[in-house]
């Protein structure tokens, strides 16, 4: 899998850096002028980072890579959220001293990612995101973005998506309050600093902690590239920091704004969703709100994984990777 790294800069009125991967199998290439070809987004969920997708990219590649696939993927971007990863590393801050920017949102998340599409021409690749087949793919956080995206002018244009575990509640956002606070206990007690990546790694491990359970891959992904060396005290610091991590999660209009998107949407485009079957984070009530046909809401498939709950992508990356490749063979024509 090839692998390049693009940065967008701050200008004038955007403050802040937007770091992104392109994924692309070398075989791919051949592909390229066919209009068919999708090209792939994909936003990952709090506290995680771009890279967290890899997992499954590799695995979603060798399936399009099989004898007899009709799948046709010119290409992968993973963007991050502002305030994780490299770009949480590069805006530290930013983040920490912009008052726009001390309490970011899902919103702010898919701004970011309008911005950086919109700047595809005058990226090093030389790519108008105007003119490809895209495909957006969304977990948690990145779910509910990939949603909001749709309502910030001028719009992008997807044939499709796949929507994975959002962090919604048809219901209302009292629904998620007593989630949200859980979480935010959670990161407030979360370690702030590392003397090695060995002792991060070592840490995760532990029996009993749910990232036991992630995917080897994720975890070496999750050691590498969610944590920056701090060179005040020379000790490895979680990109994301707990204020920033927090005031995702006391974001009340993330968990409901998508759903007005969603509503819409869903009668354009094909939207695939899946779910985990253990309700750790987002109650089973709210899945059957989220899916219920009275709702209104349209879906061009339904998953429920079993064996695992809301962290699909670090859980089941190999699986999940099957169910994409599934929804992205399926051709359902827009009705835009």
């Amino acid at each position: 899998m090839l692998v390049d790294s693009f940065i967008l800069p701050p200008s004038f009125d955007y403050p802040l850096f937007i770091a992104a991967k392109r994924y692309r199998l070398p075989g791919f290439a051949q592909i390229e002028a066919n209009p068919l070809a999708q090209t792939l987004v994909v936003l990952h969920s709090t506290s995680f980072h771009k890279e967290t997708w890899e997992p499954a990219l590799e695995d979603l590649f060798r399936y399009a890579s099989q004898p007899g696939s009709t799948v046709l993927i010119r290409e992968v971007w993973a963007i991050d959220c502002p305030n994780h990863g490299e770009s949480g590393h590069l805006n530290y801050q930013t983040l920490k001293d912009h008052p726009d920017y001390t309490n970011f949102s899902c919103e702010k998340y898919a701004q970011a990612v309008h911005r950086f599409l919109s700047a595809g021409p005058t990226l090093e690749a030389r790519v108008d995101f105007t003119q490809r087949n895209l495909t957006g793919i969304g977990h948690s956080l990145g779910a509910n973005a990939m949603l909001l995206l749709h309502h910030i002018m001028p719009v992008f244009r997807f044939s499709k998506l796949v929507i994975i575990e959002p962090l919604v509640s048809p219901l209302g956002s009292m629904h998620l309050a007593s989630l949200a606070q859980k979480l935010v206990n959670r990161a407030s007690r979360r370690r702030e600093c590392w003397t090695s990546r060995e002792e991060i790694k070592r840490s995760f491990l532990v029996q009993g902690n749910s990232s036991a359970q992630w995917d080897m891959r994720v975890l070496d992904s999750f050691v590498t590239h969610a944590f920056h060396r701090n060179p005040y005290d020379n000790l490895l610091h979680q990109s994301c920091t707990i204020p920033q991590e927090i005031s995702m999660y006391l974001d009340e209009a993330g968990g409901v704004a998508p759903l007005i998107d969603l509503d819409r949407i869903c009668h354009s485009i094909p939207v695939h969703l899946i779910l985990g079957a253990i309700p750790d984070f987002i109650p089973t009530y709210l899945h059957k709100a989220l899916i219920d046909p009275a709702s209104g809401r349209r879906f061009a498939s339904i998953i429920t994984m079993e064996n695992v709950g809301h962290l699909i992508p670090q859980k089941a990356p190999t699986t999940l990777a099957l169910h994409i490749f599934n929804a992205i063979s399926t051709y359902i024509p827009s009705r835009m």
